[in-house]
C-alpha cells in the first residue's frame, strides 16, 4: 500500500501513511540543500585567487626591465629591439582590458578568467624557453593578451563575490595587489636575475598561475545576469586594437623619436585619434558593441574614470622616476631600491585594509582629497632630496605616499561604480582600469621627456656659473687637481681628470634639480584632478545590488 499526499497550503503537504494515519509534512528551508548554500561562502578564496592573478600580471609589466641587459647579451639584440619585450606586452594588455567585459559575457566569466590565466601561464613558460628575440616578443604579446583579463574581470568578480556591505574589503585586497605589484616587480626581477637567470622571471609565474587557475575554476561562477552576445563586433574590435595599440606605441616610442618631430610618431597619433573617433561612432550605433560607451551616462563613472587617469599618471610617473633617481645618482641596486620603497608599500596595504573595512561610512570625496594632499606632501618632501640623501630621508615621504594612495584607490573605485547596474560593472571596471593604465603610460612618457629636458635646462644654468672667472669654481678645480696629483697622476692628466669630475658633478646636480621638478609636478597633477569630485553626487560605496534593467 502506497502513501498518498495532498498540498494543504504554504507548501505543506498532508500525507497518509500505510496505516491510514495522516501527518502534515512541511518543506525543508530553501537554504538547507547544498545547491542553495551561501553565495558568498568562498568570497575570501575568490579574492585571493583573482588578486594573485592580477599581481602576476602587474609584476610582469615591470619585472623584465632589470633583466633587459641579460636578454640583450643572451639573444644578441640591440636595446631598440629588446624594448619590444616590454612594448609588445603592454600594447596587447591595453587592447584586451576594455574588451574584457564583452569577452567575459561571450565566453562566460568562469571560462574566460580561467582560460586567460592558463594562457598567461603557458605564454610565461614559452617566454622563458625562447631562444630568439622573435620568439620572446611573440610570446610576450600572447602573455599580454592573457593578462588583460586579470585586472578588470578580477575586479568585477570581486564586486559580485562579496555582499554589498562588504565589497570594500574585496576591493582593498585587490587594491593592495595593484599598488604593490608594480613596486616589487623590479626588486623581484633583480633578485631572480642575480641568483638564477633571466628565464626564471617568467618561469616563476607557472606554479603560482596554476594555483590561481585551479582556485578560479573551482570557486568562481558565471554572473547571474550574464547574457552572451549573438554576434561578434569585428569592426569595433579592429578599431579598438588600432586606436589603443597606436596610442600605446606612440607613448612607448615618443621620447626615443623626439615626439612630433618624427613623422612616424605623428602618423601613430593621427591613426589613434581617427580610430577612436570611428570607434566611438561605431559603438554608439551598433546593438551589441564590444565596448558599451553608454555607461558614461553615469556622471559618477565619467568623473571617476577621469580621476583614475590622473592617478595613473601621477602614480606610475613617480614610480618610474624614484628608482631612476636612486640607482643613477645614489648607486643603489634593484634590491636596495626595493627595500627603500617597501615600507611605503606596506603603509599603503595597511591603509587599504582599514579603508576596506570601513568603506560603508567613508566618503570618497573626503578620503580622495586627503589622499591626494598626502601624496602632494610626499612629492614636496622628495623634491628636497639632494645627492647626500640617505635611506632615512626617504622613509617618511614614501610612508605619506603609501598612506595617500591607500586612501584614494579603494574609495575611488567603489564610488566610481556606485551608480552602475550590476550588468554594467564589467564595462565600468574595464574603462576604469584602461584609463588608469593609459594614464600610467602617459605619465611615464611625459616624465621621461621632461626629465631629459629639465636636466638640460638645469645643466645650462649651472654651466653658466662654473667658469674660469668664478673664484669658487677655480678653487674647486685646483683642489681636485691637487688630489689627483697626490694619487700619482701627472699634472696635465690630473687637470683633465679634475675637469671630468667637475663635469659629472654638474650633471648630477642638474639631474637632482630636474628630479625635484618632476616630483612636484606629479603631486600637482593629482591634486589638479580633485575638482572632478564635484561631479560625484555620492562618495559612498555600493551598498545594494543595482537594478539589472
Amino acid at each position: 500500500m502506497t502513501d498518498a499526499t495532498a498540498t494543504v497550503g504554504d507548501g505543506a503537504k498532508l500525507s497518509a501513511g500505510a496505516r491510514g494515519t495522516a501527518r502534515v509534512v512541511f518543506p525543508r528551508p530553501a537554504a538547507a540543500p547544498a545547491e542553495h548554500e551561501d553565495p558568498y561562502k568562498y568570497k575570501y578564496i575568490i579574492a585571493i585567487a583573482v588578486t594573485l592573478a592580477a599581481v602576476l600580471e602587474l609584476i610582469d609589466t615591470s619585472i623584465v626591465n632589470v633583466a633587459i641587459p641579460h636578454m640583450m647579451g643572451n639573444l644578441g639584440a640591440t636595446l631598440d629591439e629588446i624594448s619590444w619585450v616590454s612594448t609588445g606586452y603592454i600594447i596587447a594588455n591595453v587592447i584586451v582590458i576594455p574588451m574584457s567585459g564583452w569577452l567575459s559575457s561571450y565566453f562566460g566569466r568562469k571560462r574566460y578568467l580561467t582560460g586567460s590565466i592558463v594562457l598567461f601561464v603557458a605564454a610565461s613558460f614559452m617566454c622563458g624557453a625562447s631562444h630568439t628575440l622573435i620568439e620572446l616578443v611573440l610570446w610576450r604579446v600572447v602573455q599580454g593578451m592573457g593578462g588583460g583579463a586579470l585586472l578588470s574581470t578580477a575586479q568585477t568578480t570581486l564586486f559580485e563575490s562579496f555582499p554589498p556591505h562588504e565589497v570594500g574589503i574585496g576591493q582593498a585586497m585587490f587594491g593592495v595587489g595593484v599598488m604593490v605589484g608594480p613596486t616589487i616587480g623590479p626588486t623581484l626581477g633583480g633578485w631572480i636575475v642575480d641568483n638564477y637567470n633571466w628565464p626564471w622571471i617568467f618561469y616563476i609565474n607557472v606554479p603560482l598561475g596554476i594555483v590561481a587557475a585551479m582556485m578560479v575554476y573551482t570557486y568562481v561562477h558565471d554572473a547571474a545576469h550574464q547574457a552572451r552576445a549573438r554576434r561578434i563586433d569585428f569592426p569595433g574590435i579592429f578599431l579598438l586594437a588600432t586606436g589603443v595599440g597606436s596610442l600605446q606605441w606612440m607613448l612607448e616610442r615618443g621620447e626615443r623619436y623626439d615626439w612630433f618631430d618624427s613623422r612616424f610618431v605623428t602618423a601613430l597619433c593621427v591613426i589613434s585619434v581617427t580610430s577612436f573617433v570611428l570607434l566611438l561612432w561605431r559603438e554608439l550605433t551598433t546593438d551589441e558593441p564590444v565596448i558599451n560607451f553608454r555607461v558614461f551616462r553615469s556622471r559618477q563613472l565619467a568623473a571617476g574614470v577621469s580621476i583614475a587617469a590622473f592617478l595613473g599618471l601621477a602614480l606610475y610617473g613617480s614610480i618610474f622616476v624614484l628608482p631612476v633617481f636612486l640607482q643613477q645618482l645614489h648607486g643603489f641596486t634593484a634590491n636596495q631600491t626595493g627595500l627603500v620603497i617597501l615600507p611605503g608599500a606596506i603603509a599603503s596595504a595597511v591603509m587599504m585594509m582599514w579603508v576596506g573595512r570601513n568603506a560603508n561610512w567613508l566618503d570618497a570625496r573626503i578620503t580622495v582629497t586627503i589622499g591626494a594632499l598626502l601624496f602632494l606632501l610626499s612629492m614636496y618632501q622628495l623634491s628636497y632630496l639632494s645627492l647626500d640623501a640617505g635611506r632615512g630621508d626617504l622613509f617618511w615621504p614614501l610612508i605619506w605616499r603609501g598612506l595617500g594612495l591607500g586612501l584614494i584607490f579603494v574609495p575611488l573605485t567603489n564610488a566610481t561604480m556606485a551608480d552602475l547596474a550590476t550588468k554594467d560593472l564589467a564595462q565600468g571596471t574595464g574603462m576604469f582600469n584602461l584609463t588608469r593604465q593609459l594614464g600610467g603610460s602617459m605619465g611615464i612618457a611625459i616624465m621621461a621627456t621632461l626629465l631629459t629636458r629639465f636636466t638640460t635646462i638645469a645643466r645650462g644654468t649651472l654651466v653658466d656659473h662654473v667658469t674660469a672667472s668664478d673664484p669658487l669654481s677655480l678653487s674647486r678645480l685646483q683642489g681636485i687637481t691637487h688630489a689627483m696629483i697626490a694619487r700619482g697622476a701627472a699634472p696635465l692628466v690630473a687637470h683633465q681628470q679634475a675637469l671630468e669630475i667637475m663635469d659629472r658633478q654638474v650633471q648630477a646636480q642638474a639631474s637632482v634639480l630636474a628630479f625635484s621638478k618632476i616630483y612636484l609636478l606629479s603631486g600637482v597633477l593629482l591634486v589638479a584632478s580633485l575638482p572632478l569630485l564635484l561631479f560625484f553626487h555620492t562618495g559612498k560605496a555600493r551598498t545594494t545590488v543595482r537594478d539589472l534593467h
